[in-house]
Parts: structure tokens; C-alpha cells; sequence
């Protein structure tokens, strides 16, 4: 935690590392803050003013008391530490973010408490803790400047002598002002000269001066205290026992950091502190109190926010109190265990860093709002993945569309429960019970009793002496004399009366907490207790979660340095087994959890801990989940989606109790030092100028100093020892940075130097960071999409939509709008990227305006060329494409419009030509956005333009599938074979679309509605060509097909019937090459047609330059003949093609349910398509049938089946099948049954439809197996079949029989459109 080891022993082990005073310097008098000016002239750049002219000047719209001025850090002690280096500017900032503010003696003037921290570029984190409170200002400089400026304010602004002219509407005040008009009374408590003004000769001065220490760890609530008893000592009318300088010298050298797992009590100005550290195996050291965050935004805000933040999102918090968005950020960073928050973290961002919000990387940053600010005004660059959290209004503004916790009612359940056993109310906007924010209370038991401090410090010193950690009867006198005469007689008088301190045990009242503790340590134990159940309620979530997660990570490197080197390369977690194992209700919240970096980095760690030390967090939960297994070994219940309530929440607060209520360790108490005389002289309600010799360096002669130097030193021989074997550490670092994506090393923006150079370098490596993570998301979307489709043997679907495909889909969306919000001019709407393409719609329309008055027209719209599908050409263009997405009532937001047009783009294949194209209105794009932004940088856009475009290769389906109740319009074209005279029917033609999402209805179509159209080679062809719209179909499976059979003209010989989505241009084509009509064919008035989606024809793609080839099948799927073909005419298959056919066919089924339930496509193909079961059975039962009969009348095996089924009635009727088994009779009864409902629909599917529709019932009610072997028994067969058939080889039928058996696992279901109409 504390970074690397020092050279000094100690060191490392210490409490606090520096003690900070910052406030005015009077001698270099009033200064503008140089940060507010340079955020005038950020704000200049970003409204598109001349920046050098705005920043110049003195600001005299404002009252001198409501601006902000330069502070300093006066002193800091020691002067420098060598394992934590002093950042003078980020200390200055971040402990007075708002500079210096001045009050007079008409204004509040209480104290104020608040904590920072500053995160250095390995991770590690510094703690600060800061008291704040108002001074008077003695010198007459500043007094009489303070008065300069006061009246040139008046002069300039003569009305501002009323309250309300200190109040601005500018954007800096409305991001950036200060607490000073929330501290101020309201204008009707003050005189009106007084309120906002200054008079010398009768208003006194104040400014304010901050009291910080900088720790390793965040003890908050130890810091708190020792800085508010400090204050104390300064503002008491007595001085302090001891000079301020013993103290600060005490917590600096001589109290230690508890040792893992005990509990430490040191002393400040007049009371004992105590402070605990968590052990080895619990969840580390948390001090910021939940217990104020939870009634902050209540349970059901908090668990949102807690998920936002594990999906890494963009988060703001919004408040006007700076430990509010310290306590809020801490905490929910807390929740997260055994995962950590791996991007920009900036709970307080100063004024000069508000630039950083434009930052298009994850974030949690806290920005103090002004009162009275109203939301709608606060113009933030990005707002499509922002969660804005408004904690003093108790309410969040949560992105759209993002996957919800597990179990999210029952955690909110569990947690409520949890804050109720302590008083607290589950909801957002109660006002919580803990200790107000305001510093005084924490020493209020001790200024409003005199009496209580008294009798606690002779407890205190009882306790210690039990203890035996005393050093003699001087230094527990020393603690009980601090500060009150009547002990110091009291005392006096017990010496010449032989009376021993201890004896006055039980001297305090009845009214005091039990044990001796005050209130305030009834409190911090409270929250304490607290804190760790509502911890471990989270944890236990995750153990639940993530139980089994080392089972999935993939360890293949050799050593560290091999890993390191090919990091990126690597695939560490097989995510996909990961998912298949976990309950259905997980997975899409799982699904983009695991994608986020902050579990990236928890999958590294786990991977080095193989050749190095292990992560201390990742060994607690990795000891936690070995706990879970011997008390639950492996089981299914693990996998369900039960929610599991923390079962050690008791444990875990009766642990801190334990060490809270009894100490292990009291430091060494503060002493005089060797000082010099007459210096520091204490003068009430001022800090004393503190001796810098004796603070600079700490005592050698520490017990724990000394153990802890031995330690060190043996810590550093077995370093050396082993140093050889490991990389060096700098080049670990290097490679780790390197390996993770962008954010790791920007977690806090550097606060040191803020020139505008250094902001343009940061902007660049965000550029450079965005176009890496492109590379990174593209390639992975074509890995994951091309290994599903090389795995694919079965129907040919080569499109899978997957959860963790519509993971990676919406992430593609995310960074989109993160480049398109990086660099904005000004921000307009939510989506950046949806107000660019809005600006290009206008332009572009006012374009074709301006080309449809002249003579010639050219716009950049592109229809595709006339094909030989026989379909009209298809409009495409970007401004088409926002049409169809802007008509989609169902979507109501900008970020949703985007997000959909996205979708559009990527299933058109047109994401990156489309993108081109907008930006190729450079005149628009300088327009938009800044110099610095990522879509003015030429190289990085173009090779950002070409990672989208090798998605082309790959076919998506993520605006069908998410989209599913939109309205769609179709186009149905139906082809006839070339000859004219088969093409034309005076029937009235109908048809019925069906997809997976459902079906058209039945569509009449005006008959005769003939279209010409000509191929590359004008060849004149005829087609019937429908329009209709109705809700998403999403995949098209089946096209029924038919007519009245009215005219004279009644027979129809159809080619095929293609089908097209008018919004995404798939197109289907359904094969038919059969008559439709009465005493031909087979007698078929209707059709039910299987369809695939078509290649896109090559004429289509010539000069679309940003399109790729057509994907081909991967060079190891096995190719074979196609059914259809082995039935030809004049083509015979052999027994073993017919043999191979049926057991692929049967194969693709199975295939199909072992997938993931949403990846399986569409059943229907798998069963009735080209290289369907029905085709392969059509063949089995189509070799060695007599099918040529008299008059060349074409038999088909329908009537077979339905010979069969007759012979069988009529056995039965004269009783020949009386005799036979049970089961064979109740089978004969349904094959008849089923026979005669098809006989009897109302539908006219012909016989092969009728034979097919057999099948296909068989399967699904698993019958099919049964009725074989009555047909094969049924004497017809001899008459129908030849000797030679398969349908009489009786080894044969039971091998099929074995394998149809197969299709008894899996529970198949059948679309409508195959058993409309049929009654069983």
C-alpha cells in the first residue's frame, strides 16, 4: 500500500508521513488563483473565444470575499519522505481545492472536514486528511488590499452592494464554485453592508488555513480526531499541556500502523485515539463510514451505482460537500472486493481539472456542485455511458440499457435488513444517524461536560496500566493533567496524601457508554460493525459468483518473463465454458463483466501468482472460497440461481469489537522535545509557526522502529538472493502498462503541471488509447465470430447471436460514442455521435434540395444495381438509414437512436463506409470539434475506419434480433419459371411470410401483377412483386405459397420466391421448382417453402470500395452432394449416399441442441430444407419405389403411406388385427389417426407436402420409429417396392431405426406455418 521499501527501516511502517498546513502567505500578499485562470481560459477554448484574451484580467464581477485566491503550503513536515515523495502542487490542490476564501465576522465560519487522495502511476494510493477552518488575518496588507478590491468591486458593479449580485450564472461557477455561499447565512440574518462586503474599520478579516496529514492507509476517523484536537488546542482559552509540536513530532515518528489484525491506541491533544487494522484474512482496511452513503442514495441507488461501477462505466458524482464525494467514492470503491477499480479515479476534481470529464475512457470522478445549481445547466461532454450521481438530492441518473445485478432484489432485501439492525433507513434522503460532518462534534462530549473528559482520562489510564504498555506513573499523570487546573490540585493533594491514582476507579457518572467509552468511541465502533457487514454481504456475492472461477483460467506460459512478453496475445480465461457453467439469470450481467478490465486484471494477478507473491486481495478471496468448499463441496446447487444469504456477518463484527474493545498496542505518548525557548508562543485562535528542526527527523531508538529495520533488512537479503530469478521490476511495470488497455495509467491526472501542453499530451494518449482499444474490440469480435463459424458442420448457419456476441456489440457502441465525445466544440444532446449524424442530415438534405432545383443531379446516395434476384434496387445511404431508425417509435432517446443505427450499420455491413462518409465533411467535422479531438487526427481515423471495415467479413444479425417488436416493411417477389406462358395465372395468388419472432398472416397478392426486368445479359424475365409491412419476423424460415385455383389459367410453375427486409436488405430466397395447381404435379394448391438467407450477388458489390468479398466456408467443412441434386431427374443416389445423407441430417439436430438455447438458429431448415431429415427420409423411401404406372400417372410415397394406412383399417374392421401385441395395435391406431387428420385439413399442400408434414409430426411426437415397422410388415409394400428397396431390407431399417432413436433426446418443436390447420 505504501509503494516500494525505503532505505530506512521504519519508514514504511509509520502512521502518518507528513503533517501539511496550507493557507495565504503574507508575504507574497493576494493572488489570483492561477487555476481558476487557467480554467478561464479552458472554458475560453471550449465556447470558442479567443482563450489568451479571456485569461487576462482582473475578475470585479465578483466580490472579493466570494473569489477564490492562491494558497500555499506554508510548512510540511518532514520535508520530504524518500519512498512517498512531497507533490507540493497536487497537496496545495487537493487540500484547498477552491483556493483561499475569506469571510468576515458577519459570516459562518465553522470548521470543515475533508479527505482526498492521490493515486501514483503503480496504483498505490496516498490518503489525506484535511481540517479547514477561518483565521484572522493580521497583516495589514492584505487587510488594506482586501479593501482595494472591495471598493474597484463596487466601483464596477454600483448594485452590488445587495446580496444578490454575488451570484453568477457563469458555466466556472456553475461546475466549479465553492461551499461559500452554503456556509454563509442567508441575507436576511446579516446587516446588508456585511453580507458580500467589506469594511476595513469595522469588519474583521478571516481566511481560511487547512491542517492535513498524509497517510499510507485510510484511517479517516483517527485522522479526524487528531486534527480536530488539534483545532481544539489552538482555539481553547488554555494552552495545550504540551507544545503542538509534541504531538505532531508523536504521530509522525512514534505511533506505528497497526499490525495486521490488532488494534492500536494512541494519543492526540486531550484524548485517546484508537485505531484497528483488519487481519490477513479479512477484507482489507475501509474507514469511510457506509453507513452515511447507504442513507445518501439509498439501498436500491447504491446496488445501481455498485453495478454501473462494475461494468466500468463513465461515473459522476455531484455534491456540494467534498467529503460527501469522498465518503460516496470510497465506499462503493470498498464494494467492490476481490475486484479493484482499474481506471481514472478522482473522488475530488479541483476546477482547473474539469476538462478531464471530457476524458473518453471510464471514470469515477466527484465534482462539487453550487447551491442552488440547477442539473439541466451542467453541460458535461459525454453523456451516453454516464451515471450521474446527485448525492445531495439523493437520486442517480443511471445510462441506458445495461444488464441488471444477479439476485438484485434480494441483495437490496439482505442490505436493508442489514442497515435497519442499526437504526438506519434503507432509503435514500433519511437523514442518517451516524456523526455529522461538521469537525466540532467530535469533541463535543469533552467541551459541554468539562467533568466527563476528566473521569475518561482516569479510565483511559486505568485501562493502560492493566495493559502494562505505560512508561511509569509521570506519563499517565502527564495524560490526566492535560489541560485542567482543579485535576492539577486534585493531583497535588493526592501526593502529599499517599492517595494512588488508580484508586479513583469508578469516579464517573452512570450516564457514560459501557466499558468507559464516550459516545464518539460507541460511534466509530458502530460504524465499524457496520461497515464489514455490509462489505461482506457484497463479498459473499461474488464467492457465490465466482466459486469455481480457477477452474476456467488458462495457464500456459513457461515463467513470467514469456507471459508478460505476450500478454496481449494470450487468451487467460476461457470465458465461454465460464458462462456455459452458470445459472441462466447470471449470464447477462456475467457476459459483460468478464470483458471489463477491472477482471482482466484480477485473472492477471491470479496468473503471476504462480511465479511471485500473491495479491492481497486475491489471497483473501481466494482463501475464503477454499473455506466455501469444505463446508459445500462442488455441487449442483452452486450453479443454481438461489440466492444465498452472507452467512458470517456476525463473525465479522464480533472480530472488530474484539480489537476495538481491547487494545493490543498504545504508542508511545508525546513528550517534550528538545526545542528551543520562546519560539511557537501559544496565542489563542492562531496556529503557531511550528519549529522545523525538531519535525524533520524522527527518533532512532523505537522498539518498533528497530524490529521493524531487522525485518527490512532481512526482507532486502532475500530480495537480492532471488533477484536473479525474477524480471526487473521497472520492466514489469512497463510490460503491465503496456498489456492492459488505456485508463491504468491515467487512473489521476497529474496535478503538478496543468500548462496547456501538458492537457494537448494527454489528449494525445487518449487518441492513441482509443484506437488501441478499436483494435483490440474488432479483433476480438472476429475472433469470437469466426471460431463459432469454423466449428459450424451442420445447416450452414453462419450467423450465431450470442449473449456474449451482443456483448461485445454493445461495447463496439459504447466506444463509438466515446471517440465521438472526445474533443467536442459543443456538447448537443446525450449522443455526440447521433448530433454529428443530425448535423450531417441537415446539411446533406439542404443539399438535395438545392440538386433537385438544378438541372443536374448528384447526389451521393447509391442504389444497388438491378440484380438477377429479379429485385428492384435498394436505396442505401446514411441519411436513409437514420430514416429508418428515426421512424422507430418503440426508441425514445438520442443514445438509443445511435445505438440502433450502429446495429443497422454493422448488419448492413456498411458501419465503416457509412462512418467515411460522414466524416468526409471535413468542413462539418472542424466545426464540431477541437484541434485535438479523434476525429481530426488523419491517421489515427483512417486506420480506425479500417479495423471497423474487417468486421465486413463476418455476418451480424444485432438489429434484427434486438429490435424485435419494431414494424418492418418486406418485399416479397415471386419468380416463375422463365417461360412466359407458365408465368402468368389468372388465380388470386396468397403468401405468408414466417420468421422465428412469428409470422405475416396470409398476404393476398392483386394477381397479374407482372413486372419486367432484365439481367446482365437483357434477358427479359417476369415476376410478381408484393410490398407489406408488418412486426420484426427477425431470421425468415418459411414462405407459404398458394392460390384459389380459380380461372382458366389456374397452374402456376414457380421458380422461387425471394423475400427481402426493406430496412436491412437481407434477402431470402425460398426454392420451389413446382407447379402449383390441380391434376399436376402432385395436386398442390399450396407450398410450404424453406428458405436461407442469399449471397449478395457480385454485381450488387462492384465500386463499393468499402465492402470485402463474401465470406467463404471454412476449407474444412466437409462439402457434399447436395439432396436435392441426388434426387434429380435421371439421377439415382446409392445406398450408402442415402445412408450418409439421413445420419448427417440426424447429426445437424443434435448439433443444434447442444447449443446454447439463443444460438441455435432455426429448426425448421434442420428438418425440411435442402439438407433437411424430411428430404433424407424422401430418398430412403423413394429407392426401389415402382413409382410408373399406367398412363404415366406419377405415384408418390404418400400414396404409399396412404395404401398402407387403408390395408390396416380394414384388417382392423374384419379383425386381423385383434390378435396382434398392445403396442403394436396402439401404434397402428395412430399412424391411421394422423394419416387421416393430414387427409382432412383444409389445407391443399399436395402429397409431398402431406408426406413431409408426416415426418415431421413423427419426430416431434416421437412416433416415427413405431410406424416404421408397421409399414415395413404391411403387404403393400410388396406391390409398391421392389425387392431391391432399403424399405425392405429389414437390417437396414433397424440401423435407420437406431438412429432416428436419437431424436428421442431433444424436445423438438414446430413452427406454425408447418402445422396450420392440422387437428389431432
Amino acid at each position: 500500500m505504501s509503494g516500494t521499501n525505503a532505505a530506512s527501516g521504519a519508514a514504511p511502517c509509520r502512521f502518518a508521513h507528513y503533517f501539511v498546513i496550507c493557507g495565504i502567505d503574507t508575504e507574497t500578499g493576494l493572488e489570483p488563483d492561477e487555476l481558476a485562470a487557467l480554467y478561464q481560459w479552458l472554458e475560453a477554448d471550449r465556447q470558442g473565444r479567443d482563450p489568451d484574451t479571456a485569461a487576462t484580467g482582473e475578475n470585479f464581477e465578483q466580490s472579493p470575499l466570494k473569489r477564490t485566491f492562491k494558497s500555499k503550503v506554508l510548512a510540511h513536515y518532514p520535508e520530504n519522505v524518500e519512498w512517498n515523495p512531497f507533490d507540493q502542487d497536487a497537496v496545495n490542490m487537493l487540500c484547498m481545492p477552491k483556493g483561499l476564501s475569506f469571510r468576515t465576522q458577519a459570516d459562518s465560519r465553522e470548521p470543515q472536514f475533508h479527505s482526498f487522495l492521490i493515486t501514483r502511476e503503480d496504483g498505490s494510493r496516498t490518503y489525506g486528511f484535511v481540517h479547514t477552518f477561518y483565521e484572522e488575518v493580521t497583516s495589514p496588507q492584505i487587510c488594506s488590499a482586501m479593501q482595494t478590491l472591495y471598493q474597484m468591486h463596487q466601483a464596477e458593479n454600483p448594485s452590488s452592494a445587495t446580496p444578490s449580485s454575488s451570484s453568477s450564472s457563469s458555466s466556472m461557477d456553475s461546475l466549479a464554485s465553492s461551499l461559500d455561499e452554503a456556509d454563509s447565512p442567508s441575507s436576511s440574518s446579516c446587516r446588508p453592508a456585511a453580507c458580500g462586503g467589506y469594511d476595513a474599520s469595522r469588519d474583521t478579516l478571516y481566511v481560511s488555513k487547512a491542517l492535513c496529514l498524509i497517510t499510507p492507509m485510510p484511517f479517516m476517523h483517527a485522522c479526524r480526531r487528531f486534527l480536530s484536537q488539534v483545532h481544539r488546542a489552538v482555539t481553547a482559552s488554555l494552552p495545550p499541556p504540551l507544545p503542538l509540536e509534541s504531538y505532531v513530532h508523536n504521530i509522525l515518528y512514534e505511533v506505528p500502523l497497526p499490525p495486521p489484525g490488532r488494534s492500536l491506541k494512541f494519543h492526540g491533544v486531550y484524548e485517546p485515539i484508537v485505531c484497528q487494522r483488519p487481519g490477513p484474512g479479512e477484507l482489507p482496511l475501509a474507514d469511510f463510514p457506509l453507513g452515511q452513503t447507504f442513507p445518501l442514495l439509498g439501498v436500491e441507488n447504491l446496488v445501481q451505482l455498485f453495478n454501473c461501477t462494475l461494468l466500468e462505466m463513465q461515473i459522476l458524482l455531484y455534491s456540494q460537500d467534498y467529503q460527501r464525494l469522498m465518503t460516496v467514492a470510497e465506499g462503493i470503491t470498498t464494494l467492490l472486493f476481490p475486484f479493484q477499480w482499474q481506471h481514472v479515479y478522482v473522488p475530488i476534481l479541483p476546477a482547473s481539472l474539469l476538462h478531464f470529464l471530457d476524458a473518453p475512457v471510464p471514470y469515477l470522478m466527484g465534482l462539487q456542485s453550487k447551491e442552488g445549481t440547477d442539473r439541466s445547466k451542467l453541460e458535461l461532454p459525454q453523456e451516453a455511458n454516464l451515471c450521474f450521481v446527485d448525492i445531495d438530492n439523493h437520486c442517480i441518473e443511471l445510462p441506458e440499457d445495461f444488464p441488471q445485478f444477479p439476485n438484485k432484489p434480494e441483495l437490496i432485501q439482505e442490505l436493508s435488513e442489514v442497515l435497519l439492525r442499526y437504526g438506519i433507513s434503507p432509503v435514500g434522503g433519511a437523514p442518517p444517524t451516524s456523526v455529522p460532518t461538521s469537525t466540532t462534534t467530535l469533541g463535543s462530549v469533552s467541551t459541554r461536560h468539562p467533568g466527563l473528559k476528566s473521569q475518561q482520562a482516569m479510565r483511559e489510564l486505568e485501562d493502560d496500566g492493566r495493559n502494562g504498555n505505560l512508561g511509569g506513573e509521570q506519563l499517565a499523570v502527564l495524560e490526566l493533567l492535560q489541560g485542567n487546573a482543579t485535576l492539577e490540585r486534585l493531583q497535588a493533594l493526592a501526593k502529599r496524601t499517599g492517595v494512588r491514582v488508580e484508586a479513583l476507579r469508578g469516579v464517573g457518572g452512570e450516564g457514560e457508554a459501557q466499558g468507559g467509552r464516550t459516545a464518539v468511541d460507541e460511534e466509530e465502533l458502530r460504524n465499524a460493525k457496520l461497515n464489514v457487514q455490509l462489505r461482506e454481504v457484497f463479498a459473499s456475492r461474488f464467492t457465490m459468483m465466482f466459486a469455481d472461477y480457477e477452474a476456467f483460467v488458462i495457464q500456459s506460459a513457461p515463467d513470467l518473463e514469456s507471459w508478460l512478453t505476450n500478454r496481449e496475445q494470450m487468451h487467460n480465461f476461457d470465458k465461454a465454458s465460464f458462462l456455459s457453467d452458470q445459472p441462466e439469470p447470471y449470464l447477462p450481467f456475467l457476459s459483460h463483466f468478464i470483458e471489463t478490465q477491472m477482471f482482466a486484471t484480477f485473472i492477471d494477478n491470479k496468473i503471476m501468482s504462480q511465479w511471485e507473491e500473491k495479491e492481497p486481495l486475491l489471497r483473501v478471496f481466494d482463501g475464503r472460497i477454499d473455506k466455501a468448499r469444505l463446508y459445500n463441496v462442488r455441487a449442483p446447487s452452486l450453479r443454481s440461481s438461489n440466492y444465498q444469504r452472507c452467512t458470517i456477518l456476525k463473525e465479522s463484527a464480533q472480530a472488530i469489537e474484539q480489537r476495538l474493545l481491547k487494545i493490543d498496542h498504545t504508542a508511545i505518548h508525546p513528550h517534550l522535545l528538545d526545542m528551543k525557548i520562546g519560539q511557537g508562543k501559544y496565542e489563542q485562535g492562531f496556529f503557531p509557526k511550528l519549529q522545523s528542526d525538531v519535525l524533520s527527523v524522527g527518533p532512532t531508538n523505537n522498539k518498533w522502529s528497530n524490529r521493524t529495520a531487522t525485518a527490512q533488512r532481512r526482507k532486502d537479503r532475500h530480495r537480492q538472493q532471488t533477484e536473479h530469478l525474477t524480471l526487473d521490476n521497472d520492466l514489469k511495470e512497463k510490460y503491465m502498462q503496456e498489456a492492459r488497455s488505456l485508463g491504468k495509467n491515467l487512473r489521476q491526472p497529474k496535478l503538478s503541471d496543468l500548462s496547456p501542453s501538458v492537457i494537448a499530451q494527454t489528449n494525445w494518449k487518449f487518441v492513441e488509447g482509443l484506437l488501441k482499444e478499436c483494435r483490440m474490440k474488432t479483433k476480438r469480435m472476429l475472433v469470437e465470430k469466426m471460431g463459432r463459424e469454423a466449428v459450424e458442420l451442420g445447416h450452414g448457419e453462419a450467423n450465431i447471436t450470442g449473449l456474449e456476441e451482443n456483448t461485445l456489440i454493445a461495447s463496439l457502441c459504447d466506444l463509438l460514442e466515446r471517440i465521438w465525445s472526445h474533443g467536442l466544440q459543443v456538447k448537443q444532446g446525450k449522443s455526440a455521435l447521433w448530433s454529428h449524424l443530425l448535423h450531417y442530415q441537415a446539411r446533406e438534405e439542404t443539399l438535395e434540395q438545392q440538386q433537385a432545383e438544378s438541372p443536374v443531379s448528384n447526389g451521393p446516395e447509391r442504389r444497388k444495381s438491378e440484380s438477377s434476384l429479379g429485385m428492384p434496387s435498394l436505396r442505401e445511404s446514411v441519411i436513409q438509414d437514420m430514416r429508418h431508425i428515426q421512424s422507430m417509435g418503440e426508441i425514445k432517446t438520442d443514445v438509443g437512436r445511435a445505438r440502433a443505427w450502429i446495429r443497422l450499420s454493422l448488419e448492413k455491413k456498411l458501419l465503416s463506409q457509412h462512418l467515411k462518409r460522414l466524416l468526409s465533411r471535413q468542413s462539418l467535422t472542424k466545426k464540431l470539434y477541437k484541434r485535438y479531438a479523434f476525429l481530426r487526427c488523419e491517421e489515427e481515423k483512417e486506420q480506425f475506419l479500417f479495423h471497423l471495415l474487417s468486421l465486413n467479413t463476418v455476418d451480424y444479425f444485432c438489429f434484427t434480433s434486438v429490435f424485435t417488436t419494431i414494424m418492418i416493411p418486406y418485399r416479397a417477389v415471386i419468380i416463375p419459371i422463365k417461360k412466359l406462358s407458365n408465368a402468368m395465372t389468372t388465380s388470386n395468388p396468397w403468401v405468408c411470410v414466417s420468421g422465428e419472432l412469428g409470422d405475416s398472416g396470409v398476404r393476398q397478392i392483386t394477381k397479374n401483377v407482372l413486372e419486367m426486368t432484365f439481367d446482365s445479359a437483357f434477358r427479359p424475365h417476369t415476376h410478381i412483386d408484393a410490398m407489406f409491412k408488418c412486426q420484426n419476423l427477425g431470421k425468415l424460415t418459411t414462405v407459404q405459397l398458394g392460390h384459389d385455383n380459380s380461372g382458366l389459367l389456374a397452374k402456376w410453375l414457380v421458380d422461387c420466391v425471394m423475400v427481402r427486409n426493406e430496412i436491412t436488405g437481407h434477402t431470402y430466397k425460398f426454392p420451389c421448382g413446382r407447379w402449383l395447381g390441380k391434376g399436376v404435379d402432385d395436386g398442390s394448391l399450396e407450398r410450404v417453402l424453406i428458405g436461407e438467407l442469399a449471397s449478395p450477388n457480385a454485381d450488387e458489390d462492384c465500386g463499393r470500395g468499402c465492402r470485402t468479398p463474401d465470406m467463404q466456408h471454412s476449407p474444412g467443412q466437409t462439402r457434399r452432394a447436395s439432396i436435392t441434386l441426388m434426387g434429380g431427374r435421371g439421377y439415382k443416389p446409392t445406398s450408402a449416399q442415402i445412408q450418409e445423407a439421413i445420419g448427417e441430417a440426424v447429426n445437424s439436430i443434435c448439433k443444434h441442441f447442444h447449443k446454447p438455447e439463443k444460438e441455435r438458429g432455426s429448426l425448421t431448415i434442420l428438418l425440411c430444407g435442402e439438407v433437411g431429415l424430411v428430404g433424407a427420409l424422401e430418398l430412403f423411401f423413394h429407392n426401389g419405389f415402382k413409382s410408373a404406372r399406367l398412363f404415366q400417372k406419377t405415384v408418390f410415397v404418400w400414396d404409399f403411406v396412404e395404401k398402407a394406412v387403408a390395408y390396416m383399417e380394414s384388417a382392423d374392421q374384419m379383425g386381423d388385427m385383434q390378435e396382434t401385441a398392445e403396442p403394436l395395435g396402439l401404434t397402428c391406431v395412430s399412424l391411421c389417426h394422423y394419416v387421416s387428420a393430414i387427409n382432412s385439413s383444409p389445407r391443399n399442400i399436395g402429397k409431398d407436402g402431406k408426406f413431409q408434414l408426416l415426418v415431421c409430426l413423427g419426430a416431434r411426437d416421437r412416433l416415427l420409429i413405431q410406424w416404421l415397422p408397421l409399414l415395413v410388415e404391411c403387404p403393400v409394400i410388396q406391390r409398391m417396392y421392389e425387392e431391391s428397396a432399403l424399405l425392405r431390407d429389414r437390417t437396414t431399417v433397424n440401423d435407420l431405426i437406431a438412429v432416428l432413436q436419437t431424436l428421442h433426446d431433444f424436445p423438438i418443436t414446430l413452427e406454425a406455418s408447418l402445422v396450420k390447420g392440422i387437428d389431432l
